[in-house]
């Protein structure tokens, strides 16, 4: 059994089956990683090196999957921020982001007034499932 797992426990084994997945060791590994600071915004190199780092033997493609399969499952949120960068949410509620550039940083914002006037209609047969809005953040410059 690897540090991730030992960790956590029964816990994220029995999320990830609640949220209809089976619960092989590299899922409830993963998701101990990922589940067990809080709220986080990851890449998946990110969760792959975290993987690495406390020994669990798994592929970046394994960690690519796994992500997709939980954000499929609703126990994540994906956010695309910086091109080819995709970052997935442990939180999955509606709220929107702040991205610091220079620094591949994500950070939630708070829940607050934000609204968004003037959405177009969605096309026939479609609705709106979500809004993403993020707030693109640089260090002030000098003058």
């Amino acid at each position: 059994m690897d540090k991730a797992t030992q960790t956590i426990g029964p816990d994220v084994e029995t999320r990830v089956r609640e949220a209809g997945l089976r619960p092989t060791r590299q899922r409830v590994s993963l998701a101990s990683l990922l589940f067990a600071k809080g709220d986080r915004h990851l890449t998946a190199e990110e969760l792959h090196e975290e993987a690495l780092g406390v020994g669990v033997a798994v592929s970046l493609a394994t960690v690519y999957n796994t992500l997709h399969q939980f954000t499929e499952a609703g126990m994540l949120r994906i956010l695309a921020v910086e091109g080819a960068k995709t970052y997935f949410d442990t939180n999955t509620s509606d709220h929107h982001h702040f991205y610091v550039e220079g620094e591949n940083k994500v950070l939630d914002i708070e829940a607050g007034p934000v609204t968004v006037s003037n959405v177009p209609a969605p096309p026939p047969g479609m609705e709106i499932a979500n809004i993403d809005i993020v707030i693109r953040l640089r260090p002030k410059r000098g003058r």
